[in-house]
């Protein structure tokens, strides 16, 4: 864990701890680069304007990432935090002098077996960013596991399907794919199976999704940096349709999309 190239204190971290406000992305790094790296990188920007107001130097983030990753054995996640460990509760609004914190953990092997999820009316704080204010997705994911399934589906207060905790999450529906409408975060590794359902001739839609409006036969999985695509086997008591090769399809066309390089060769 770095924060601006040197090893973090913990000193350095307790703004993250006690204030919490930042923003974050996670990507895997593999084969030294990362699928869709200039999108993580775009984000990572846009949020920064979204937050603090101000430009982030995305290159002297990509520096900072290959400085941690190039000591590290791949597969791992890399997260990249950006946050200014001098803003206080009382006196957010001071002019933002920014750090950005690199850490790594192992990457888990990709779980391809079929998740059941349990439906929540639950909106994040400002969905379209990913900020550090994981306590509300967090808690979310908890309670569905104690409740026996595997993750939490985020139903607005409007009835919508929106997203999950950490994912996004696409319905198949008649030959098509769906992703729900309401508020979420865009997410990265959505908007890159994007091209690989143009490849394969499969038709995509972004329409308002209610569980009771579902189609009997329909199909869904989730899509993340951790996870990649995942189908979803149940949500509460409604079975979905898990069709094997057309997922198996998607895995593929996602993994063999070509990293974007991180480590100098």
């Amino acid at each position: 864990m770095e924060l601006d190239g040197l090893p973090a204190t913990a000193d350095d971290l307790a703004a993250l701890a006690l204030v919490n406000y930042g923003h974050f992305t996670t990507v895997r790094l593999e084969h030294g680069g990362v699928r869709g790296l200039g999108l993580h990188l775009d984000r990572l920007s846009r949020d920064c304007a979204a937050l603090f107001g101000v430009h982030l130097d995305v290159d002297r983030v990509r520096g900072l990432a290959r400085h941690l990753a190039a000591r590290v054995d791949p597969p791992a996640m890399l997260r990249i935090t950006v946050f200014d460990p001098d803003l206080t509760v009382v006196r957010p609004a001071e002019q933002a002098r920014l750090r950005v914190l690199v850490s790594v953990r192992p990457a888990d092997p990709p779980a391809s077996s079929p998740l059941r999820l349990h439906a929540v009316c639950h909106r994040r704080d400002l969905p379209e960013v990913k900020h550090v204010g994981l306590f509300g997705a967090v808690r979310q994911r908890r309670m569905a596991q104690r409740a026996g399934f595997d993750d939490a589906l985020f139903v607005d207060p409007d009835g919508q399907v929106s997203e999950g905790p950490t994912w996004n999450i696409g319905f198949v529906v008649a030959g098509e794919v769906w992703w729900p409408a309401a508020d979420c975060l865009p997410g990265v590794t959505a908007r890159l199976l994007g091209g690989v359902l143009a490849g394969i001739g499969m038709p995509v839609r972004r329409v308002p999704i209610r569980l009771g409006d579902l189609p009997v036969g329909c199909g869904a999985f989730v899509t993340s940096a951790g996870v990649g695509v995942r189908p979803v086997a149940a949500i509460d008591d409604q079975s979905l349709a898990v069709e094997p090769a057309l997922f198996e399809r998607l895995r593929a066309g996602y993994e063999a999309i070509q990293p974007e390089p991180l480590l100098i060769p």
